[in-house]
């Protein structure tokens, strides 16, 4: 089933979510079902597999967070408690990256809470005997990254043996990223009969291959297509020169309150960071080679809006909920339309609005040309320098074909 992403919201009640979850979403002010979440919420109390085609921002956390906690909630009901170890969790969320699972945890944590169930994160890039002894007290939902989940299996301390409920969270993501031998490392494991609900922003390729081999009869439900996406956002292709590029990129970042900096390389971004200081914007960077307690503090300054800029690897920006950034400059072009899309989604999240702004070097002209045809844009690309007062309110001026240098 496909809704379009602005149908009329529904009560969680009113789709058979149980009152202490209800009232513990209320104490956070969530009241009403995001479309993803109103599509599969019943699908996933009543048992079914399912897929959610659904884009990183459209509440899909809560969709499948949801029924994964009632129903697990029921399980400790009929059946107690389990001790350990190993520790065998009653559900299982695995996500591609570290910075998901933290945000999942976040979500999930205070809620499973409310209704007397232990949830816990592990994740590469941190104290694995901190997890450890964290698993050891107990747990029934576990929110991991594969390569931390086999490690701890591997050292007897983690049994999916047992698991009643699976979430593959972001599965494209972990194709893109390599990890399906992991993921069907865990499947071949789950010894009883268990749901699985899968969420992605495509369902081709490695993913259908996985639905076909791994879900059983499963609902299939839609939201958020990219043209909806696209057309939610302001786009702004910006012919930039290589001397002033830095200088154009930090005008934009002063005139908005949280802005999201694309780069194609983790050296890139670290340069970037200096180069928007000497400028003086505050701005810190995110990728796969810094600590974890580095990445941990500056996502959570980002999102709090005590850091206005953000530097981002793709890698590292996968999957990423962040609410309110108002832009997404791409630095570095993407590597293609899709990829324009995935990080421009961080912007316009379930209904709002944002600018997206590419900054292109004369010999980046045609690739987004190409960009911009396979996503249905018509845009000017305009030739701008640093000191345009334009570049203050992106999202007002309107940019005219007769500007344009293509």
């Amino acid at each position: 089933m496909t809704i379009d992403t602005y149908e009329t919201l529904r009560s969680f009640d009113s789709l058979g979510i149980a009152d202490p979850l209800v009232k513990a979403l209320a104490d956070q002010g969530i009241t009403t079902a995001f479309p993803i979440q109103a599509l599969t919420i019943a699908d996933g109390l009543a048992g079914r597999d399912v897929c959610g085609k659904a884009k990183t921002g459209s509440g899909k956390t809560l969709a499948f967070g949801l029924p994964l906690l009632q129903r697990t909630m029921a399980s400790v009901e009929r059946d107690g408690r389990r001790g350990g170890p190993p520790a065998v969790p009653r559900a299982l969320v695995l996500v591609p990256t570290r910075e998901l699972a933290v945000q999942v945890h976040d979500v999930l944590e205070p809620l499973a809470a409310a209704v007397d169930l232990r949830a816990a994160a592990v994740y590469g890039g941190a104290d694995i005997d901190r997890q450890v002894r964290t698993l050891r007290k107990g747990v029934e939902v576990v929110i991991a990254t594969p390569g931390r989940l086999i490690d701890l299996g591997d050292r007897g301390e983690l049994s999916v043996g047992e698991l009643e409920i699976l979430v593959l969270d972001e599965a494209d993501r972990m194709a893109d990223m390599g990890f399906m031998p992991q993921v069907e490392w865990v499947l071949r494991r789950l010894e009883r009969p268990h749901q699985t609900l899968l969420f992605s922003a495509t369902l081709d390729g490695a993913v259908d291959r996985l639905v076909q081999r791994y879900l059983t009869d499963p609902v299939h439900h839609e939201v958020a297509s990219s043209t909806q996406t696209v057309a939610a956002m302001e786009h702004r292709f910006l012919q930039v020169h290589q001397m002033d590029k830095v200088r154009v990129a930090a005008a934009i970042c002063r005139a908005q309150e949280k802005s999201l900096v694309f780069v194609r390389t983790k050296r890139g971004a670290d340069k970037l960071v200096e180069q928007l200081l000497r400028e003086g914007v505050k701005a810190a960077a995110i990728h796969g080679d810094l600590r974890q307690a580095n990445r941990e503090r500056a996502l959570a300054d980002f999102t709090s809006g005590k850091l206005p800029v953000l530097v981002a690897t793709d890698v590292a920006a996968r999957g990423l909920h962040i609410e309110g950034v108002d832009a997404v400059v791409h630095f570095d072009p993407p590597e293609d339309h899709k990829a324009y899309l995935h990080r421009s989604g961080r912007t316009a999240r379930a209904g709002s609005t944002g600018v997206v702004a590419s900054l292109l070097l004369w010999n980046q002209l045609v690739e987004a040309e190409v960009i911009q045809r396979r996503l249905g844009l018509r845009m000017p690309i305009v030739e701008v320098f640093s000191n345009d007062p334009r570049l203050a309110d992106l999202a007002g001026w309107e940019p005219d074909a007769e500007e344009s240098v293509l």
